[in-house]
């Protein structure tokens, strides 16, 4: 009887867990069993990994080989066990230094040849692997750039399962194995997505862009086709500032889960940017899968935009599982294997026309459709879910005097005035753990009440007494309104900043 051990990282959300893998041989009938809660990528590790074995010129152990992967409880999936499986087995085997590969983590998969091929999820294992106190982690070549981003970690990257025998002192011959490549995803969208002087008109728009950047406010924009609602939301990720470091960090752990994050590009510093289209199901944009859930379009969006196009065409069951995150900023998936936790803290932006058509705007003389059409086309978004939108505006056609007064402000000049804002906010949110006005809560809002709260407070209270607005509502009210303050720059906002803050609430 002899006893191999190595180390794993298993993946439950973002959250890595350290897992031991031990082989364990013994003199009976050969064979190879894996316990521990493996799904059916996992179970088929047995063949990939003797095949592996002998593609490196090793013989595989003819005797009773056991693989336990501990704690047993906790749910493993994906075939990045397979190298750690198979650095096991030859341990105990004795073809491969037992004492070595104790403590190190390896990440891979096996091919039949013998080559690693990448996995997903390197950066938040890797970061798991350190956090527990695993410096020393072996990952397939194609992951070492990935693997390089976590501060702390001694990162071998190696392209066979024989390179990796002979990096801890086996005696194998290394062949010259072309190493296998990553296929480069599609990256997550980011950066300016166009100047936001190329929208001509629409100040109003405008001005709820630039109030729902500097304070993190969710968005809706009614209006009729053509009138630059995609053109506006495209632009907000411009006016927002770079991700700090432990955003960037906790972004680019998503991504590299969901297989959206190419290494070469470093760490991702810009608010993401998804527009997931309206046919998209629940498991797309909320996340989903067998097994263990995968991120969706929602966590991909973490401290970035989730755009939603034409949102009443989205199903209705996509729509209401945004309300959790809309309150949380996370989501958590719970299926039969297990659940999962992802950062989802996005900014929802919302676009919709008034009607099926799109004409029913001022008078609605070219409208074609019933007010039972409207209605219907309409209700599909639901009050709670309108009621956790801080801004809700319509934009309307431009006008002739708007296309001739030339190009508004370009983004660099409003996303200054972001960040000044922004700041400010920072700074008078020191020490709560919120970092704008939109994640601040109503009972800070009640107790930090303008000092003239009477005045200022009076078109408040008259709609929530005519039934206009909700508590939540009024809530979300006052922090537009300080928001509108730190882009004023004055201390606490007042009745002006409450009055504008409820036409952009959408109460006039």
């Amino acid at each position: 009887m002899s006893l191999g051990r190595t180390r794993a990282v298993a993946l439950v959300g973002l959250t890595g867990h350290v897992v031991d893998v031990e082989a364990h041989l013994a003199a009976s009938v050969p064979g190879l069993a894996l316990v521990g809660l493996p799904d059916a990528a996992l179970s088929e590790a047995r063949d990939r990994v003797r095949a592996a074995v002998a593609s490196t010129g090793l013989a595989w152990p003819q005797r009773k080989i056991t693989i336990n992967l501990s704690p047993a409880s906790l749910p493993k999936a994906g075939a990045g066990f397979d190298l750690a499986i198979a650095v096991a087995t030859l341990a105990g085997a004795g073809l491969c230094p037992a004492e070595v590969v104790t403590d190190v983590v390896h990440l891979g998969e096996l091919g039949l040849d013998g080559r690693l091929r990448p996995v997903r999820g390197v950066l938040p294992a890797v970061a798991a692997a350190v956090s527990a106190g695993y410096r020393r982690v072996v990952v397939p070549a194609a992951d070492l750039g990935e693997a390089q981003l976590v501060p702390g970690a001694d990162v071998v990257g190696a392209a066979s399962l024989a390179e990796v025998l002979a990096v801890h002192g086996a005696e194998v011959c290394v062949p010259d194995l072309v190493p296998v490549r990553r296929t480069e995803p599609e990256t997550a969208k980011a950066g300016q997505g166009g100047d936001l002087a190329d929208v001509v008109g629409q100040g109003l728009p405008r001005h709820a862009l630039e109030v729902a950047a500097a304070g993190g406010h969710h968005l809706l924009m009614l209006g009729p086709p053509g009138t630059g609602k995609t053109m506006l939301a495209a632009r907000l990720p411009g006016l927002l500032p770079d991700l700090d470091d432990h955003d960037a960090v906790e972004v680019t752990s998503v991504h590299s889960v969901a297989g959206t994050f190419r290494a070469a590009d470093g760490l991702l510093r810009r608010p993401p940017f998804e527009d997931p289209h309206h046919t998209a199901t629940p498991a797309a944009v909320i996340g989903g899968g067998s097994g263990l859930p995968r991120p969706g379009a929602a966590s991909r969006a973490h401290r970035g935009v989730l755009f939603l196009d034409e949102a009443p065409e989205f199903s209705p069951r996509v729509l209401q599982t945004l309300r959790q995150p809309l309150e949380h900023g996370e989501l958590v998936l719970h299926r039969a294997a297990g659940s999962a936790r992802y950062p989802a803290r996005f900014q929802l932006v919302m676009a919709a026309n008034p009607c099926p058509c799109g004409n029913s705007v001022g008078m609605g003389l070219t409208c074609t459709c019933s007010s039972i059409e409207r209605r219907r086309y309409f209700s599909r978004l639901s009050g709670p879910l309108l009621d956790r939108v801080d801004l809700q505006i319509d934009v309307l056609p431009v006008t002739r005097v708007e296309r001739l007064a030339g190009p508004g402000e370009p983004t660099a000049a409003v996303a200054e005035r972001v960040a000044q804002a922004r700041a400010r906010a920072q700074h008078r949110l020191a020490g709560t753990g919120w970092r704008t006005n939109a994640e601040v809560s109503g009972r800070w809002l009640r107790a930090h009440a303008p000092r003239d709260a009477a005045t200022a407070m009076r078109g408040l209270e008259v709609a929530i007494d005519r039934g206009e607005l909700s508590l939540r509502g009024a809530d979300r009210v006052l922090r537009i309104a300080w928001t509108l303050a730190d882009l004023a720059a004055v201390a606490q906002p007042g009745p002006d900043q409450v009055g504008e803050a409820l036409v952009l609430r959408g109460n006039r």
